[in-house]
């Protein structure tokens, strides 16, 4: 069956995407995908031939890019103005979704994996790898030295996502805000210009 809509691929990505930061990759079965994508149930076995590790990792790649590409725009201003986007985000997606949704990187990395997730879980490690380093990267740029500028960068991710967690868990903006106010004062500290 070929499927008629050709947005659908890129539909079912991103709403895997979706479904795993709300319900955790166990949880996430392909009907559900396509159902939450609006997308014909035969598009998955089209697009996505290895089945639900196939479209898992997609779904993390694909978050993993977005938050890249926000962040490279963002850290064009600076560390401190990057920090301050990326939690900007995650706060956007905790309150726009009532605290049901988090970090799809995050859900796939923390649960038990099934047998055949070595794919997902290198995905999300690239993408916090590239966050990382993207952070680290703008940190020197504003004077930090390297080895320093690698620790920070690794220290904002591992916060952001764990007040993400809890702010979840809580159902409150405070774990992250608090997080947020830290490392904002942290970097302002250590870097020449903010």
């Amino acid at each position: 069956m070929t499927p008629s809509n050709p947005h659908s691929r890129t539909q079912l990505v991103a709403g895997a995407a979706d479904m795993i930061r709300r319900r955790g990759l166990n949880a996430t079965s392909i009907r559900e995908v396509a159902k939450h994508a609006k997308a014909p149930l035969g598009s998955t076995y089209h697009y996505f031939p290895g089945g639900k590790q196939q479209l898992a990792t997609e779904a993390v790649r694909f978050a993993g890019d977005t938050v890249a590409r926000m962040l490279r725009t963002e850290l064009e201003a600076g560390a401190v103005g990057g920090l301050r986007a990326f939690l900007t985000l995650w706060r956007g997606i905790l309150t726009d979704t009532g605290f049901r949704a988090g970090c799809p990187v995050l859900a796939v990395s923390v649960e038990e994996p099934a047998e055949d997730a070595s794919a997902v879980l290198q995905a999300a490690a690239e993408a916090f790898a590239g966050w990382e380093t993207l952070l680290a990267e703008t940190l020197e740029r504003d004077g930090v030295p390297s080895a320093e500028a690698g620790q920070l960068a690794t220290l904002i991710v591992a916060a952001a996502e764990g007040a993400v967690a809890m702010a979840r868990a809580q159902r409150s903006t405070k774990p992250l805000d608090q997080v947020a106010a830290r490392l904002e004062a942290l970097l302002k500290a250590s870097t020449v210009d903010d």
